[in-house]
């Protein structure tokens, strides 16, 4: 069950959020851009700095597709909250990316297991800004759409461990690029800083055998060398990888085993 309900444009194009959704957005961007200085990477904190986003009111779709425009011509769409798989990867390979239009109320402030706008717009869209960034979405979306829909939620692992919840080493030591933890005031700091989670280098092979929960901070990471390397997943025969990875089985979670992935 959510409390949520999804906003749509009025007859001017425009969401009409409330004074209180608006300070909402507002508490929210002014602390997290705080904390993500010393923690996000460069690239992240460029791309903030390319999108200027309002810190006084919720920013329209439009606008925001207008600025994206300039660098990549990608879109934000407007969804209600999570949509169907195919519906996602559909949206990505038209270079469309899925945003919902709720804010999350004052009592969950910290912590929305549903991706709300904030998690959407400041997680994922400054690095929109990047070709290769929006380059691997596009192409994720066109190659989870050439999978069965069993082997959508397997390859979807992929993106969690690096749209969602990556790391970057870094000459200044490890930082987040994920959206997952950039838009999450809790898990930034635990990501970058803690010395609980494990944080290994990334492998496709790896990340396509390793569960995940969604309602946990994660108990581990994995890291790209570079920024660049992100696209340069994609470079490998992912289907087949995928396949082995069936072959050779998922590894111990670690966690505790309540709930599903994605």
């Amino acid at each position: 069950m959510t409390v949520y309900t999804s906003k749509y444009p009025n007859a001017s194009g425009q969401i009409e959020w409330t004074q209180d959704e608006n300070m909402t957005w507002s508490q929210l961007i002014d602390r997290q851009t705080q904390i993500v200085q010393t923690r996000a990477s460069k690239e992240f904190l460029e791309g903030l700095d390319r999108i200027q986003f309002s810190r006084h009111e919720i920013p329209q779709h439009s606008t925001i597709n207008q600025r994206l425009k300039q660098f990549t011509g990608w879109q934000v769409e407007i969804v209600p909250a999570l949509i169907p798989a195919k519906e996602f990867f559909t949206l990505l390979a038209s270079k469309k990316f899925p945003a919902a239009s709720f804010i999350r109320i004052p009592e969950e402030l910290d912590y929305i297991q549903e991706p709300d706008i904030f998690h959407e717009f400041y997680g994922h869209v400054p690095l929109l800004t990047f070709k290769n960034y929006a380059d691997f979405m596009e192409e994720f979306g066109k190659l989870a759409l050439s999978a069965s829909p069993k082997d959508r939620r397997r390859l979807f692992r992929i993106f969690w461990f690096t749209i969602e919840f990556g790391l970057l080493n870094t000459s200044e030591g490890i930082r987040a690029y994920g959206g997952g933890m950039l838009s999450s005031i809790h898990e930034t700091v635990y990501s970058v800083d803690s010395p609980i989670p494990k944080r290994l280098p990334f492998d496709t092979l790896t990340a396509l055998r390793t569960p995940y929960r969604i309602d946990i901070p994660q108990p581990l990471y994995y890291v790209l060398n570079s920024f660049n390397d992100l696209f340069k997943i994609l470079d490998q025969d992912i289907l087949s990888l995928l396949e082995e990875s069936k072959e050779l089985g998922d590894f111990v979670p670690l966690f505790e085993p309540k709930g599903e992935e994605l």
